[in-house]
């Protein structure tokens, strides 16, 4: 796939695809591996078709001929509860090209997506993904070969920040619609749009009967606003410009952003979606063991 992709792609490209391949793969082993060295491991999902019996599991899903050879039991995982579609809807908009440090947050989202992908599919769940800003950009069907996370990580490279805002109810309309089966959504946005559109969509997935994650993507300095002197800002997606000395400005714009959290999770909290907000130097381990846990969530649901 890599040699194909060469006719068609820059050296740089094909360099970032490669790098994201191996970055994914080594996140998600090193994470597994650490899981089953952990003593809550036999209370994560594993990536095999027996799980160890906890208590309140249904004794009828016991595999009793595993039980003869082995002295323990196990229970057997049936394809409705091993298989799921997960759609993975990435943002893309301008204002997701921002950073402080070095790797921005549509960087960090690509990473995010990436290791979510290659451990989607490793426990053999179909991946479809699409990527937005202000209209949907480009989608992947579900697919569950190992050859697709290639795909995606090809067409997350690729994605163009446009500069039109993001159009965040249209993509979530069109998202329910299409997803007539029942499955998991995961959102990965800085959630920079109108909020009633964004809930709007939120809900509207919720009442079609999927499950919704979001991963709330933020730079440290958008959480901290750790700014010192004059400070020209340059808003994203047409948002003009200011010059000002942020210290002046730092208390109210603590007060607003965490009013702006606290009200994206009460509506979370409010219609049963998982929610999680990240800074982008947070290390994956710890994003992929909340989507782990939810998925434990689910499976007990």
């Amino acid at each position: 796939m890599i040699q194909d992709s060469k006719r068609y792609l820059p050296p740089e490209a094909v360099s970032r695809i490669s790098r994201l391949e191996i970055q994914a793969r080594n996140v998600v082993e090193g994470f597994l591996n650490g899981l089953h060295r952990s003593p809550y491991f036999g209370q994560s999902i594993e990536f095999v078709q027996h799980r160890e019996y906890v208590t309140g599991d249904d004794i009828r899903k016991i595999d009793w001929k595993v039980w003869s050879k082995t002295d323990k039991f196990y229970i057997k995982q049936f394809e409705e509860e091993t298989n799921q579609r997960t759609t993975l809807l990435v943002d893309v908009s301008e204002s997701m090209t921002y950073s402080s440090h070095g790797v921005s947050k549509l960087d960090y989202a690509c990473q995010l997506a990436s290791a979510l992908t290659y451990l989607l599919i490793k426990q053999q769940d179909a991946v479809g993904l699409t990527t937005f800003d202000d209209g949907v950009r480009d989608m992947l069907p579900f697919r569950s070969k190992k050859n697709h996370l290639h795909d995606v990580i090809r067409t997350l490279v690729m994605a163009e920040p446009q500069s039109q805002k993001t159009g965040i109810y249209p993509m979530l309309k069109r998202t329910a619609e299409q997803r007539v089966r029942r499955g998991l959504i995961v959102l990965i946005s800085d959630l920079f749009c109108d909020r009633q559109e964004l809930f709007k969509g939120l809900k509207l997935l919720r009442l079609r009967g999927h499950d919704v994650m979001v991963f709330h993507i933020l730079d440290p300095q958008e959480v901290d606003f750790d700014f010192n002197g004059t400070t020209k800002f340059e808003g994203m997606e047409n948002a003009g410009e200011l010059i000002c000395d942020p210290r002046g400005l730092r208390s109210d714009y603590l007060k607003a952003m965490e009013a702006f959290l606290a009200e994206i999770r009460r509506f979370c909290a409010a219609h049963v979606v998982d929610y999680r907000s990240i800074v982008t130097t947070e290390h994956l381990d710890a994003i992929l063991a909340h989507y782990l846990k939810h998925r434990v969530g689910m499976r007990k649901n």
